[in-house]
C-alpha cells in the first residue's frame, strides 16, 4: 500500500464526517450524503479517490460483513414461511421490469441488444442498501422486511446467473456445447460450495467456536475471517462474494454465539459500509449524460413507480395486506450496484457503448437517491396514500376465521409480536380465553400457546371484525404500537357497535394522549410501565 494513502484516507474521512453532520442537521439520509462525497472526491470531482485500491478493499470488506450479519440472523423457519411469496414476488418483478423496460427502450430508439441490457439493468435492486436502511429502521424482523429480504435474495441469485450466462456467451469458443457445459459447471460448483459449508456447519464449526468464544476479541476476528474467507472462495468459484458471505452467516445462525458475534460486528459494519458508499459514488461516470437526461428520467420514473407497483399487485393477489405489499414494494424502487457491474461487463464484451453505461449510471444515481427517501419515510407516505391504496385490499379471502369451538373468547388480542406474545401468555395463564389476530402468517403458524387461538387478520380491516366474536368478547386489546392502526381498529369497533372494554398500546406519550382522546378504556405504555417497575425494584434494593 502506498504510504501516502493514509493522509488521503484521513482527508476523505474528515470530509465524510462533515458532510454527514450537515446531512443529519438537514434530516437527510447519510447514504445519499456518502454517495455525494464519493462523487465529490472521485474521478468526476476532485479526482482524489478512484473506485479501486484501498477504498475498494475496505468497501468489499464492508459488504462481506454486512451480508455475513444478515445470514447470521436468518431464521430458517422464517425462510420456509416467506419462501413462496418471496419467490413469486422476486421472479414476478424481474419478469415485469425486464419486459416493460425492454419495450420502453425500443420505443426510445435503442437497438435490440442495448435495449436488453438496459432492461435487465433496471431489474435488480440493491440488497446492501435496502438491508442497511431496513436495519437502521429496525424493520428487518417485520413481515414486509422479511419478505423484502427474501425476494432480494431471489434477485441476487438471478443476477449472478445472468452475469455468468453473459460471460459464458461472450467468451465461449466451444461451439453449441459450450453454454451447456458452462451451466453444468456452474451448478456443480454451487453444489460443491453448499456441501462444503454444510460439512463445516455440522462437523467443524460447533467445536471450533466453543474454543474461539473463550476470547471475545478472538470471536470477532474469527467472524470476520470466516466471512471473508467463504466470500473469497465463492468468488473464486465464479459466484459473487456476497453469496459466500451470506452463506457463512447462515452456517453460524444456529449456534449459541451468533448474538454475541453479531452485536460486536455491528459497529465495524457501519464503519466499513462508509467506504462502500464512497466507492459507489466514485465509480459513477457522467460521459454523455447531458444528452440523455430525458431518457434517464423516463427510466427512473419507471423504476421508482413500476417496480413497487408489481410487488404490490403480486402480494395483494396472494392475499397479503396492501400496507405490507406497499412497504415491501418501496424497497425495489432503485437499481443496484449489480446493474453498474452488469453494464461494465456488457461494455467489456463489446455488447454496448460507453453512452449506454453512462445512461445506466445516471438512472442508478437518481433511483438510489430517491428510493432512499421513499424507504426512510415509507410509513408517512403510506399514510398519505392509504385512502386510495385501501381500495385494492383483498385480504378478506386470506383470513383464517375462528372455528365454532373458539367463538366464546374472552379477549380478542391484535398482535403476536414480542409484547403481544407475552401478553397472550399471561392472559391465558390467568384463565382467560384469548383469540389472537396477526397479519404475519409466520407468527400464526407457529403459535402453540395453550388457551390461545391464533388467526390471520389485519387490525385495519373493518370487514374482518364481522368474523370475530365481538358480542361475547369482554375485551379487545391491541398490542400494535402504531397510532394510525389503533385508530382504524377503534373506528371499526364503533362501526360494529362493540361496547366492551378496549385497550391499545402506545410507545410514546404523544400517541398515548391522542388515543386517550379517542375514548379508549386503557392505553398500555410498555416502556413507561417497564421503567416504573425497574425503578421500584432498584429503589427496593437500595433501601435494603
Amino acid at each position: 500500500m502506498d504510504p501516502y494513502d493514509f493522509p488521503l484516507v484521513a482527508a476523505v474521512l474528515a470530509i465524510s464526517a462533515a458532510v454527514g453532520l450537515l446531512a443529519t442537521l438537514l434530516k437527510q439520509p447519510l447514504i445519499v450524503a456518502f454517495i455525494g462525497v464519493g462523487i465529490l472526491v472521485g474521478p468526476a470531482g476532485a479526482g482524489w479517490v478512484e473506485a479501486e485500491g484501498t477504498v475498494e478493499l475496505l468497501a468489499r470488506l464492508g459488504i462481506a460483513v454486512l451480508l455475513f450479519l444478515v445470514g447470521l440472523r436468518l431464521d430458517l423457519h422464517l425462510v420456509r414461511t416467506t419462501g413462496p411469496i418471496a419467490l413469486a414476488t422476486g421472479l414476478g418483478q424481474v419478469l415485469f421490469t425486464s419486459v416493460i423496460g425492454f419495450l420502453i427502450a425500443l420505443a426510445l430508439g435503442m437497438d435490440t441488444v442495448t435495449a436488453l441490457y438496459v432492461a435487465v439493468a433496471l431489474t435488480f435492486s440493491s440488497t446492501i442498501i435496502i438491508v442497511k436502511l431496513l436495519s437502521d429502521k429496525r424493520e428487518l424482523e417485520q413481515l414486509h422486511g422479511r419478505i423484502a429480504v427474501g425476494f432480494l435474495i431471489v434477485q441476487d441469485i438471478v443476477v449472478v446467473l445472468v452475469m455468468i450466462g453473459l460471460t459464458a456467451f461472450g467468451q465461449r469458443t466451444g461451439g453449441e456445447g459450450g453454454m451447456a457445459a458452462e451451466i453444468a459447471l456452474v451448478f456443480a460448483k454451487g453444489l460443491g460450495l453448499l456441501a462444503g459449508v454444510a460439512a463445516l456447519t455440522r462437523y467443524v464449526l460447533p467445536g471450533l467456536l466453543h474454543r474461539v468464544a473463550r476470547s471475545q476479541e478472538l470471536l470477532v476476528l474469527f467472524g470476520v475471517a470466516y466471512a471473508v474467507s467463504v466470500a473469497a472462495l465463492s468468488e473464486w468459484l465464479g459466484f459473487s462474494s456476497e453469496v459466500g458471505a451470506f452463506l457463512a452467516g447462515v452456517s453460524l445462525a444456529g449456534t449459541p454465539y451468533r448474538d454475541a458475534m453479531g452485536a460486536r460486528l455491528v459497529s465495524l459494519r457501519d464503519f466499513l459500509l462508509l467506504f462502500f458508499f464512497l466507492e459507489l459514488g466514485a465509480q459513477l461516470e457522467f460521459t454523455d449524460a447531458g444528452t440523455q437526461i430525458a431518457e434517464a428520467l423516463v427510466f427512473s420514473v419507471f423504476v421508482l413507480v413500476g417496480n413497487p407497483l408489481i410487488v404490490v399487485v403480486i402480494m395483494v393477489a396472494m392475499r397479503y395486506p396492501v400496507r405490507v405489499g406497499f412497504l415491501a414494494g418501496l424497497t425495489v424502487a432503485q437499481i443496484s450496484e449489480f446493474s453498474l457491474i452488469l453494464a461494465s461487463l456488457g461494455y467489456s464484451l463489446g455488447h454496448i457503448t460507453g453512452a449506454t453505461v453512462s445512461l445506466i449510471t445516471v438512472v442508478g444515481l437518481v433511483t438510489i437517491g430517491a428510493s432512499t427517501y421513499l424507504i426512510l419515510y415509507s410509513q408517512q407516505i403510506y399514510g398519505r396514500l392509504e385512502r386510495w391504496l385501501g381500495r385494492f385490499e383483498r385480504t378478506g379471502a386470506r383470513h383464517t376465521e375462528p372455528t365454532d369451538a373458539h367463538r366464546d373468547a374472552d379477549i380478542v388480542l391484535y398482535g403476536l409480536g414480542r409484547f403481544g406474545g407475552l401478553l397472550a401468555d399471561r392472559l391465558s395463564r390467568a384463565g382467560h380465553r384469548v383469540l389472537a389476530v396477526d397479519y404475519d402468517p409466520h407468527r400464526v403458524a407457529r403459535n402453540e400457546r395453550a388457551g390461545v387461538t391464533a388467526v390471520f387478520g389485519s387490525a385495519e380491516d373493518v370487514h374482518f371484525l364481522e368474523s370475530l366474536p365481538l358480542a361475547r368478547a369482554r375485551c379487545v386489546v391491541s398490542a400494535i404500537p402504531v397510532a394510525d392502526t389503533n385508530r382504524a381498529l377503534l373506528h371499526g369497533l364503533r362501526h360494529h357497535g362493540y361496547r366492551g372494554v378496549t385497550a391499545v398500546t402506545a410507545h410514546n406519550r404523544r400517541d398515548a394522549e391522542h388515543l386517550r382522546a379517542e375514548g379508549v378504556d386503557l392505553v398500555i405504555e410498555p416502556f413507561a410501565a417497564a421503567a416504573s417497575d425497574a425503578a421500584a425494584a432498584l429503589d427496593g434494593l437500595l433501601r435494603d
